[in-house]
């Protein structure tokens, strides 16, 4: 019996697993979407455009249904887009515009 319970488990882990990452993704557009309401830009911050490149690839990954590597992709491009936008809030130095104590400071 346990074994009849560990074989449906794992396929259906398997059949899981051949799914379009639909959630994944729309979670990564909308951490990139928030990000840029934020005011953060590709240009002044590695993260969001670390994240604009993921969704693309991951895009691409979906197109060719390698729905593994778009699932991945679109985690990795939402890792980076709460990443720039955390860094927006913290005001982190060059961050979303946030300018860092050496550019900030008075010129001599």
């Amino acid at each position: 019996m346990l074994r009849i319970c560990v074989m449906l488990f794992g396929i259906v882990l398997l059949l899981g697993c051949g799914n379009a990452p639909v959630q994944e993704m729309s979670d990564a557009r909308q951490a990139i979407a928030a990000a840029r309401n934020a005011g953060v830009t590709a240009t002044n911050s590695p993260d969001l455009y670390a994240a604009q490149a993921a969704i693309e690839r991951a895009e691409l990954h979906l197109q060719a249904q390698e729905y593994t590597r778009a699932r991945l992709a679109a985690l990795q491009a939402k890792r980076h887009a709460t990443a720039a936008l955390t860094g927006v809030q913290r005001g982190t130095p060059g961050a979303a515009g946030v300018p860092s104590p050496a550019s900030a400071a008075p010129p001599r």
